[in-house]
């Protein structure tokens, strides 16, 4: 078989075995894939990776922002030798699958968990960020210790979302030459034609940018310039490359280059005419010609496997040749924190000064940094206000700029938090067990909620250093005092949402934030000072929550977080001098912390027969797990000075006392259960 017979049967392959999947789960978008099938074959059967290891470090990697097209990569995937079979794909889009009907990052070969528009291009951008750190911190004459290829395919619809256009402006800006988007050109949304929305000249914004622009004007049928446009987008040096190419959706089905092949299964007679005009058999589905299976194991999986079986003796021969950075090496591949970080991690005392949380996090970075080599930071244009970048820091920036070069651990993202977030999520998946943290204020972490919904759905340990945390920023007012947000965020599955109320609690923060493979962090920081606190740890706020001052016989318990619980130690004091009103203080830096503690602890913590009163200046919702009455604030804040702002919302030792007094004459004489008590 010549190898252009070769390449319309796979091609064909891939179409069909697309087309089947979607058939079989009637669900699913068929549009894609059969269009994008040649360049998939093209790029795949060059790229370097080894399918028996999924997770080799210096594998090319590849996303799908448009993520809808999966039944694509899952033909890639099991044609490509990865552990899913036929009746896998057969099983598209089933409950218990893995075939889910978006990439998820569980099935292996999927790189990162895609779906939501334009989140993967900037996943992809994150991805290229790590190669680029690894191969300037490791690389070494006669070591190429990381060369690797980072591909994105994206859609008309991932370039309308704002987070690809922020995320590929910044890639433009760092050079990062070796990211090759290829933009799947076809003209065609949900709506139906583009021309309704989409008009732009996708070639100049991209240009503008500082990327390559290759265009592939015929993506169907061109297969020497799609192979010559990859070639030409490896070549580059100094720009990220952009392959536009022009495809028909749902190409040879007989509503191509129309809306309707989108998102909707094809019609049976259009599969079996499609087959026929492949030259497939119309009655079969999921067919795989032997001579395909051969064709990628001679082209590409022999060629991956050797590759990894030549980089792990590299590495090995690079522990020899270069000991020291030999040993970080080894332990950034086994992703094991050094033995001795959490021994840099700052404590303190009750007489130490009053600081900001944001300036104790600072302490923290400033303690940790050189330790942690695997620490990658950032901010979205708020670097003197988050306190986010260490003494002599250097900038991970192009070294032609003179501004930093690409060993550098401080990432200037620019007023782009969503693209923040997801190129961090990129940077988590790559391995190394790299750690990044990015800095905004608390409400602006707002701007990237999709992006931390993903970093919880995918687990990637991203840490948000959100500092500004409530109407104790003062004069900026309501459009930047967050409310709300605390509440959304604790509602994520799987993320860490803490908010510490001194020092101690900011450094079991990042312990805890440092320590984890698979939960994202929001840290919440003050702007403005709050005391060290008599019986706070480390030790104890890693527990999510604890008693902080405790009563032998306590008529209420008040529980806080952040700024508020040194108010509510205060309040204590005044309750039992002026009421004679025991109560017990609890802080409750994380939510999440906390519900992973036995029953019996958190029961000491709240126990029956005892009134519980929250106290935080953001909204209630969300604080009647723990307390029968909640304070807080269910309105917007306000513009003025950060004290008359407590006062004027009730937030005084007078105003907590007071609610808490009310409270425990409500609760006098009634049976007490504990919020945590519950049927299931």
């Amino acid at each position: 078989m010549s190898s252009s017979e070769i390449d319309n049967l796979a091609i064909s392959t891939i179409r069909l075995l697309s087309v089947d999947q979607v058939a079989k789960a009637n669900s699913g978008h068929p549009g894609a894939p059969l269009g994008l099938a040649p360049v998939s074959h093209f790029l795949w059967k060059q790229m370097n990776f080894n399918s028996k290891n999924p997770k080799w470090l210096n594998r090319d990697r590849f996303i799908l922002s448009n993520g809808h097209s999966v039944a694509l990569l899952y033909s890639l995937l099991h044609l490509f030798g990865y552990p899913l079979t036929l009746d896998d794909l057969s099983n598209f889009r089933q409950l218990g699958s893995k075939t889910p009907g978006h990439p998820e990052s569980e099935t292996p070969g999927i790189d990162v968990t895609t779906g939501p528009l334009g989140q993967g291009i900037a996943n992809a951008v994150g991805l290229a960020i790590a190669q680029q750190y690894v191969a300037a911190t490791f690389n070494e004459e006669n070591f190429t210790i990381s060369d690797n290829y980072t591909y994105a395919f994206l859609g008309d619809g991932c370039l309308m979302e704002g987070v690809s256009s922020e995320a590929m402006s910044l890639a433009g800006h760092l050079k990062l030459s070796k990211l090759i988007a290829i933009y799947d050109d076809n003209h065609i949304s949900i709506d139906g034609s583009t021309d309704v929305a989409f008009t732009e000249d996708v070639t100049k914004r991209l240009e503008s940018y500082g990327w390559n622009v290759i265009w592939v004007k015929d993506g169907n049928n061109d297969f020497s310039a799609i192979q010559s446009a990859i070639e030409e987008a490896k070549s580059s040096i100094d720009k990220p490359t952009l392959i536009k190419l022009t495809t028909k959706i749902g190409f040879g089905s007989l509503n191509e280059g129309t809306a309707g092949v989108h998102g909707s299964p094809l019609k049976p007679d259009d599969i079996k005419q499609l087959k026929t005009k492949f030259g497939f058999d119309p009655t079969k589905t999921f067919q795989v010609p032997q001579e395909v299976y051969g064709f990628y194991k001679n082209t590409t999986l022999k060629k991956g496997e050797l590759a990894n079986e030549n980089w792990d003796k590299l590495v090995d021969d690079y522990q020899e040749a270069y000991p020291e950075k030999g040993q970080l090496l080894k332990r950034l591949i086994s992703e094991q924190l050094p033995e001795n970080w959490k021994s840099f991690l700052p404590t303190y005392k009750p007489g130490d000064k009053s600081l900001a949380s944001r300036k104790l996090s600072e302490i923290v970075l400033q303690n940790i940094h050189q330790v942690l080599p695997e620490l990658i930071g950032g901010s979205a244009d708020l670097t003197g206000s988050n306190l986010t970048r260490w003494t002599n820091a250097v900038d991970f920036q192009p070294p032609s700029t003179g501004l930093g070069d690409y060993s550098g651990r401080y990432i200037r993202y620019g007023v782009r938090e969503h693209a923040m977030g997801a190129i961090m999520n990129g940077i988590a998946a790559y391995g190394y067990n790299l750690k990044p943290y990015g800095g905004t204020f608390l409400n602006f972490v707002s701007y990237a909620a999709g992006a931390l919904r993903l970093s919880a759905l995918s687990g990637h340990p991203v840490i948000w250093v959100a500092t500004h945390d409530s109407i104790g920023l003062g004069e900026d007012g309501p459009t930047h005092q967050p409310i709300e947000t605390l509440a959304h965020f604790r509602a994520i599955p799987n993320l860490m949402v803490w908010r510490p109320a001194d020092g101690n609690e900011t450094s079991a923060a990042y312990l805890k934030a440092i320590s984890t493979n698979k939960t994202p962090s929001v840290i919440a920081l003050t702007r403005q000072n709050i005391p060290q606190l008599e019986g706070s740890s480390i030790e104890k706020a890693l527990k999510g929550g604890y008693t902080l001052v405790k009563t032998e016989y306590p008529d209420i318990i008040l529980v806080s977080t952040g700024s508020e619980v040194s108010l509510c130690v205060e309040a204590a004091k005044h309750l039992k001098e002026e009421k004679n009103i025991n109560a017990n203080v609890v802080s409750l830096p994380d939510f999440y912390s906390f519900d992973e503690q036995s029953d019996e602890y958190k029961l000491s913590v709240f126990p029956n027969g005892v009134p519980i009163l929250s106290v935080e200046v953001l909204s209630t919702v969300g604080w009647s797990k723990y307390s029968h009455a909640q304070f807080g604030i269910d309105r917007f804040g306000a513009s003025g000075p950060a004290d008359e702002l407590y006062e004027y919302f009730g937030f005084t030792i007078e105003g907590v006392s007071e609610k808490a007094t009310k409270v425990v004459d409500y609760y006098k004489g009634k049976e007490i259960i504990s919020p945590l008590n519950k049927p299931f």
